[in-house]
């Protein structure tokens, strides 16, 4: 069953297109409305053999426009899935559709300037579908994919490079490096200490300033100290006589990392070279070092965040590049690439995707309507890049069916296809030897970091949809706290509270975790770290925070899932236990399930059949069920804010 939602606006995308084509075509057009108005009252057949040569004449001004417009516009009709046998034949329909296309427009299609020249349309929605239809028409030769890179404009470009299915002909290389650039480290120092002083804090100050006192033979001659505090001393004590290139190049970006997060320094890294440094580390490491491109394109999309530095990175030919990352098989380096790429498309939707915060589905553009927005928060340890990963297959186990090195993604978004799926990534800690930086033990509380979060989520947009959040371990305690922030606010965050649709709990500590009391335990050797302290067993914190969360999911009216693990987990020194014993992990209310899984597990579903993604599955569908999407549609999609039901405003 499904509920069809027509599309109210060919008609005026026709008439935009029609009008800015040609005078010469308006102006036929307005005497066949002439003469068919004649006809009406006595159609003769020197008026009908005069209407037909005005036709022609119309139809050979327009063939400048690509036919596709119309059916790409027929192709907007957006299908409503409640059941998913529905939806999984209204996707073959609409395969089967879009690889057909309109029959009138492929007459014209072999001329890839008819297809530019709709994507160049002042009509955005023209626009849109323009930029489409040219992703879509294969075939050209090299040299008209050559000419229509050198004349697309930066709009465009951005919004080729965000389709799916887009030739990567359309993207000029990146232009050559002077020959005459010094090594990386050099230029590494040179950029760093050009950057400001001002307006940066604590942690960047301390990165900035090892980096540029320490280099190779310094670090070599040191061999501890900062890396030992970062927690790489042990694999790096190995090496007394150097140290590797890499080592130093990682820590130089680290440092550019942090820059790159504050907004006027953005400008200041462009100025001063830094996009070229960045290819020149890109040349040197694309087939070496994966971590050092993960880190080069942080930089990038943290740096695509301004508008003003769109025509920079497009110039020095990062367009391209960051295409070729999108299709990688390097699940962190192609969300990246697709956060870089979002930041720069400014045509397609205002959301910003700061650091830490990605999104997983849809990385490309879309037609389909987006409906809610499903967040996932990782817990202690984990990471956007791990924590959502499919479980490992056993020894001997069949592994030819789908397997996916990060669920959400893979299964869930075709599943669910209008969604959002957003996945929120943030450093955490054991103990207080391993942090990265000194001067930021204050900002890993849950209250401080939990406002941090949704800051960023607000830039992402969340909050103007419904919302459905996902937790593993402490990221289901972020969520709690950011849940009563925003209810307790009254500023712009309020909305995420109040569209909350539901919540899935992946073995959280309601009542904290038997490893934060193993770890007390060890204190004088762990010296555990505040995110530990907090998650000890009986805290007054968590007890407090359960409570105004139960209260606050009584009063909105959200449901909650929740699953329990059941299965020790090895956490060394000879020491088993259950991280999260139920008795914590139960929050007294909504669905609860028991699973014969450990800490690490009990947030990856074996296969899309099992019982785990199964049940979140449905959970998810019926959060985002018809009366929801009902009262989006009566809201009209492109408002801002959704009404919320009754049962849900308090």
């Amino acid at each position: 069953m499904y509920v069809l939602v027509r599309s109210e606006i060919l008609s005026k995308h026709l008439h935009t297109a029609l009008y800015s084509t040609s005078n010469h075509a308006d102006k036929n057009i307005r005497k066949l409305g002439k003469y068919t108005a004649i006809g009406v009252f006595g159609f003769s057949i020197f008026g009908g053999l005069f209407l037909f040569r005005q036709y022609s004449s119309l139809e050979q001004s327009l063939h400048s426009i690509d036919q596709d417009v119309f059916e790409l516009e027929r192709g907007q009709n957006s299908y409503i899935y409640i059941d998913n046998t529905a939806q999984k034949d209204e996707e073959e329909k609409r395969k089967k559709k879009n690889a057909v296309w309109f029959p009138w427009l492929q007459r014209f299609s072999s001329n890839p300037w008819t297809l530019l020249k709709i994507a160049r349309s002042p009509d955005h929605n023209v626009r849109l579908l323009g930029v489409r239809a040219l992703s879509e028409t294969h075939g050209w030769h090299d040299s008209e994919y050559r000419q229509i890179a050198q004349a697309v404009d930066a709009r465009t470009l951005i919004g080729l490079a965000r389709s799916p299915k887009i030739d990567k002909r359309f993207f000029l290389p990146p232009p050559r490096l002077p020959s005459d650039m010094e090594c990386t480290e050099d230029n590494f120092r040179k950029l760093l200490s050009a950057l400001p002083t001002t307006g940066i804090d604590q942690c960047t100050q301390y990165f900035t300033s090892n980096a540029l006192s320490e280099g190779k033979q310094a670090m070599a001659e040191e061999r501890g100290g900062l890396w030992c505090f970062g927690g790489n001393g042990l694999s790096f004590a190995q090496s007394l006589s150097a140290v590797p290139p890499e080592k130093v190049e990682k820590f130089c970006l680290e440092a550019l990392i942090r820059h790159s997060k504050v907004n006027s320094h953005r400008l200041e890294v462009v100025k001063r070279g830094g996009l070229q440094l960045l290819q020149q580390i890109n040349l040197e490491r694309s087939s070496s070092s994966q971590q050092i491109l993960h880190c080069v394109g942080q930089v990038i999309a943290n740096l695509a965040m301004r508008n003003d530095l769109r025509a920079d990175l497009i110039c020095s030919g990062w367009v391209s590049i960051l295409v070729s990352w999108l299709k990688s098989s390097d699940l962190c380096l192609s969300l990246e690439a697709a956060r870089a790429l979002a930041n720069l498309d400014r045509d397609f939707g205002p959301e910003k995707y700061t650091d830490g915060i990605y999104l997983i589905h849809p990385i490309h553009r879309s037609s389909e309507p987006v409906y809610a927005d499903v967040v996932f928060v990782h817990g202690l340890l984990g990471g956007a890049f791990k924590t959502w990963r499919q479980q490992d297959p056993e020894e001997g186990e069949n592994t030819t069916e789908l397997t996916s090195p990060c669920w959400p993604k893979d299964w869930l978004a075709k599943d669910c296809p209008n969604i959002r799926i957003i996945c929120v990534d943030y450093d955490t800690y054991l103990s207080e030897w391993a942090p990265k930086c000194p001067f930021e033990v204050e900002k890993r509380s849950l209250q401080v970091r939990g406002k941090e979060i949704l800051e960023k989520l607000h830039l992402a947009g969340v909050g103007n949809r419904p919302i459905v959040w996902v937790g593993h371990s402490m990221g289901g305690l972020l969520i709690k706290q950011m849940l009563l922030e925003s209810w307790n606010s009254d500023s712009h965050i309020q909305s995420m509270a109040r569209k909350t649709l539901g919540v899935i709990f992946y073995s959280v500590p309601h009542k904290g975790s038997s490893l934060a009391a193993y770890s007390t335990q060890a204190k004088f050797l762990l010296n555990p770290s505040i995110e530990v302290k907090e998650l000890c067993q009986d805290s007054q914190m968590l007890r407090q925070l359960h409570q105004d969360f139960t209260k606050l999911a009584f009063s909105l009216g959200f449901p909650v899932l929740s699953f329990g693990e059941l299965e020790k987990m090895d956490l060394g020194l000879n020491v088993k236990a259950v991280v999260v014993p139920p008795e914590s992990s139960d929050p007294g209310f909504g669905e609860y399930y028991r699973m014969k899984l450990n800490h690490l597990t009990i947030c990856k579903p074996k296969n899309l059949n099992s019982e785990l993604y199964q049940i979140t599955l449905d959970f998810i569908r019926d959060c985002i069920g018809p009366d929801w999407i009902g009262s989006i549609l009566e809201a009209n999609f492109s408002e801002q804010d959704y009404m919320l039901p009754s049962s849900v405003d308090s």
